[in-house]
């Protein structure tokens, strides 16, 4: 858009006394968006609609990173090569094995409005990146398919669409050069949902999935046989540099094949997270147990059922831990280290020994800003699986990102 187009605009949005607005952000030259601020344009037709406000932000990213395994290695396109997966870190192989992989997958950009009207708040949230999608290559173009992150709207207290769950607390997430970070002990998940938010309570109805592991073990079944949605309850409370969020999850397991196979089984999960501000540094903790907590915990390290020699479900118990503190340095350059492990349960008579016992990781970070919303950073992680068998594998990973939010 040239700044003519621009300067036109402004004089039939006065003309038209409009009264939605537009802060923009990006997409414009600095000459440009100069002129614009001088002229004092912060307008933009949106129909009817009055009193509006639109955002645009994101973020650009690169990955750079070095992978050392310690028992085997990872296919071309596999997820654990883009960001840590607790699951996917190789055990049982004879060689060691390094690998070296360049992306900015993660990159994100989001849409977002604000109206009020009647005396009601209403907000539309759209964002959308690159990361975990089936389509492109590294051979050519490094060509990556968008997927929706988030697409919510809010009416007042309530919410409708995709985000976080409820049961997840992102304020309690570390600063990490990895794409989460402590993702053997998290609570990470984005779904369809219906929110209601009174103070410091929220209570969701969320979509349902069941993961369970076949008698004996194999491979995962997918279920989306659900008859209720999970359920989540949540409470937030701060004080004296605390933050603390205690949350519950209730929800179904099942799975059906046809007439004569039906089974279900409850599943219960609480979470309780927090940040503790101490000064300009700050300590993050969390501990979540449950039982069939399944694909809400660890990037689905552990199903959330198994199927016994009746083919009945039952709930996998498991239990994980995870702190971390940051620490700044200057008001340019900041740490963290950061700490988070997850111990299964398994009733190793009907999952088998393939399956994950504990996943743990440590990586500690160093982040220079030279200049207001670019980070460069360094990362070293080290994270260890062990299967019930008592086999075992490691991963090194050296990390350097750059970012630069808009």
């Amino acid at each position: 858009m040239t700044c003519t187009i621009i300067s036109k605009m402004r004089k039939r949005l006065v003309n038209s006394n409009i009264k939605s607005t537009l802060r923009l952000a990006g997409g414009m030259s600095v000459a440009c968006a100069s002129a614009v601020l001088s002229s004092h344009v912060h307008a933009f037709t949106v129909g009817t609609i009055e009193n509006t406000t639109f955002k645009i932000g994101g973020y650009i990213k690169l990955d750079a990173m070095f992978s050392q395994y310690s028992d085997g290695t990872l296919d071309a396109r596999n997820l654990g090569r883009d960001f840590y997966v607790p699951a996917l870190t190789p055990v049982g192989g004879e060689d060691e094995n390094m690998q070296f992989d360049m992306h900015a997958r993660q990159t994100r950009f989001n849409f977002g409005s604000e109206s009020t009207i009647d005396g009601h708040t209403l907000k539309t949230f759209i964002e959308m990146d690159f990361m975990a999608t089936p389509n492109g290559d590294e051979r050519i173009s490094n060509s990556y398919s968008p997927r929706i992150r988030h697409a919510f709207l809010t009416y007042d207290n309530w919410l409708f669409g995709q985000t976080w769950s409820t049961f997840q607390n992102v304020g309690s997430l570390p600063e990490t050069i990895d794409f989460i970070g402590n993702t053997d002990f998290g609570i990470f998940v984005r779904q369809a949902q219906i929110r209601y938010t009174n103070g410091p309570w929220q209570f969701a109805i969320e979509n349902p999935e069941s993961t369970i592991t076949p008698f004996g073990g194999g491979g995962r079944i997918v279920s989306d046989d659900n008859s209720m949605p999970d359920f989540v309850g949540r409470y937030n409370l701060s004080a004296n540099g605390l933050s603390l969020t205690i949350a519950a999850l209730a929800r179904e397991l099942a799975y059906s094949e046809g007439a004569d196979y039906d089974e279900s089984t409850s599943s219960f999960g609480l979470s309780v997270t927090g940040k503790w501000m101490l000064g300009k540094n700050d300590i993050r903790f969390g501990v979540n147990s449950g039982s069939g907590m399944g694909r809400y915990i660890g990037l689905n390290v552990s199903n959330g059922a198994v199927m016994n020699a009746e083919g009945e479900l039952e709930a996998i118990d498991s239990t994980a831990y995870y702190v971390a503190y940051r620490h700044l340095w200057s008001e340019k350059s900041r740490s963290n280290i950061s700490y988070s492990i997850i111990d299964i349960d398994n009733d190793t008579d009907l999952t088998g020994v393939g399956a994950t016992d504990t996943s743990a990781s440590l990586r500690v970070n160093f982040i220079y800003s030279p200049i207001s919303n670019l980070d460069l950073g360094v990362e070293l992680a080290r994270a260890d699986r062990e299967l019930e068998s008592g086999v075992d594998g490691s991963m090194t990973r050296f990390q350097f990102a750059a970012k630069l939010a808009f």
